[in-house]
């Protein structure tokens, strides 16, 4: 009975298949792209930077002076160009790059490659709609031997606040393509659209004191914090600086100060323990170095 009833479902759905155009079945037929898609994305510092592009494999064929010719203008990757966005504006050798989206061509050579930032962001893997005069950059780049890579790769494996190396390998080869942020200038220009809040300036300090190591330009901001309102944060912030500096001694004052203000404010966030150790030990090395 069991056989019987599965046979009569087997009929009934080849029936259906061969009722419907043969092209709905196939366009329901979802197969691996020879050629995936790849995304990368990575926030720089204030800015974000990413990039698409297609991933196709070795499979056994002399990449590089054969399918990907010599001394020619390459899409790294296939059907559409890779695609480079930045969320503000970068440096790419000596020349600023507005935020926005462009295309990303390479010119492979034996001994260096021409990487390209084109301003058509949207263009075919054949490059027949790509025109040097749209080029926003061209930078010269040495490729390097590296462990076999069966897709092109296209990835961001170093960065920091104010740089990014933007990596491309497939097959044995890499090259790599530095960027570079104005992150910095971005922050105190941010800071200084702001009011003049003593919170806003105290931030501005902590920034130098734990990213930029400027403690003259920390100690600046944070006593234009304190004019506007004495609080155990940015007291605090100062300590810091100041200890930095190796200046124990006000260093001391100013940590007495923040647990002063914040046990009298009784904020849940306030580190009593923490500005109490730093105090004695500030104390005990001004003491030291008399």
């Amino acid at each position: 009975m069991r056989a019987r009833h599965w046979f009569m479902a087997a009929a009934a759905l080849t029936l259906a298949l061969a009722a419907r155009p043969a092209a709905a079945i196939v366009s329901e037929l979802e197969l691996p792209r020879e050629s995936p898609v790849g995304r990368v994305s990575q926030q720089v510092g204030l800015t974000e930077i990413s990039v698409e592009y297609g991933s196709p494999a070795v499979r056994g064929r002399k990449i590089f002076g054969n399918l990907v010719p010599y001394d020619q203008l390459w899409s790294l990757g296939s059907y559409q160009a890779a695609k480079i966005h930045f969320s503000r504006p970068v440096i790419i050798g000596s020349r600023t790059i507005p935020a926005g989206s462009y295309a990303l061509f390479a010119i492979p050579g034996k001994a260096q490659w021409t990487v390209i930032l084109n301003k058509n962001a949207e263009q075919l893997g054949s490059g027949r709609d790509y025109r040097p005069d749209q080029d926003a950059v061209r930078l010269l780049v040495k490729p390097r031997t590296a462990p076999h890579r069966e897709h092109l790769a296209i990835g961001i494996p170093d960065f920091s606040d104010d740089s990014a190396t933007i990596e491309l390998a497939w097959d044995r080869l890499a090259v790599s393509l530095p960027i570079r942020v104005d992150t910095t200038k971005e922050v105190l220009s941010n800071i200084s659209a702001l009011d003049n809040t003593w919170r806003a300036y105290a931030n501005a300090a902590r920034y130098m004191l734990e990213t930029k190591k400027d403690y003259d330009a920390g100690l600046r901001y944070i006593d234009q914090s304190l004019a506007l309102r004495q609080d155990w944060y940015n007291a605090w912030i100062k300590a810091l600086l100041l200890a930095a500096k190796g200046n124990y001694k006000d260093a001391q004052k100013a940590a007495e100060q923040s647990l002063e203000l914040g046990l009298k404010a009784g904020d849940a966030l306030f580190p009593e323990v923490e500005i109490r150790k730093a105090a004695q030990d500030w104390g005990n090395k001004s003491v030291a170095s008399r």
